[in-house]
């Protein structure tokens, strides 16, 4: 007896079956642990993700919106160049609070070392007399329609300051008097995904 031809023949469908299990399971192999990142970051869930300064849902996008400096001319956001924003509402009459803001951010830009080059300081309202004058300061023109796109942006207890990505997204905000140590923290993780 041949045992070739007393065998039964393979069922097709049992081939095909294993072959689908074997390629959901590659798919899930490769594509599960995206699937997963992706579920935890918009949960918010992922450890280590947290910032101090406020996430803010949704994010403003700045890009379409004419942002002049105060001399007239259009500041241009340039996302080639890799910049990370730091933009200052500065109240009309802030004084002392903000003089110590300005030079705590200057501090805190020249901590970065040579990253510094991709951190610019944006202020929008009176600038502090006595206050430093960084080379990334850029002084903007005050601009209402600007300000109500912001979330906040009038604080009775000073000058929030907004964390701007190198194509125009505002992602953080920091309530006034907040603490620029933490803030480094914030900016050391954002300077670092160039």
């Amino acid at each position: 007896m041949n045992p070739t031809t007393n065998s039964p023949p393979a069922a097709p469908g049992g081939v095909r079956n294993r072959n689908r299990i074997m390629l959901i399971a590659i798919f899930a192999i490769f594509f599960g642990p995206i699937l997963l990142a992706w579920v935890l970051n918009a949960n918010h869930l992922i450890p280590g993700a947290k910032t101090a300064g406020e996430r803010l849902q949704p994010i403003v996008d700045l890009r379409t919106t004419e942002v002049r400096l105060a001399d007239g001319s259009r500041y241009a956001w340039a996302p080639a160049q890799r910049m990370r924003r730091m933009l200052v509402i500065a109240p009309p009459a802030c004084g002392a609070p903000c003089a110590r803001q300005a030079a705590d951010l200057d501090k805190l830009r020249a901590i970065f070392g040579k990253d510094a080059e991709h951190l610019e300081l944006l202020w929008m309202g009176p600038y502090p007399e006595g206050a430093p004058r960084p080379s990334s300061l850029r002084l903007l023109a005050d601009d209402p329609a600007l300000r109500a796109k912001l979330p906040r942006a009038s604080d009775a207890k000073g000058a929030p300051v907004y964390v701007i990505d190198p194509y125009g997204f505002v992602i953080l905000r920091y309530a006034p008097g907040f603490d620029v140590s933490l803030m480094r923290k914030d900016l050391a993780k954002l300077l670092k995904m160039q």
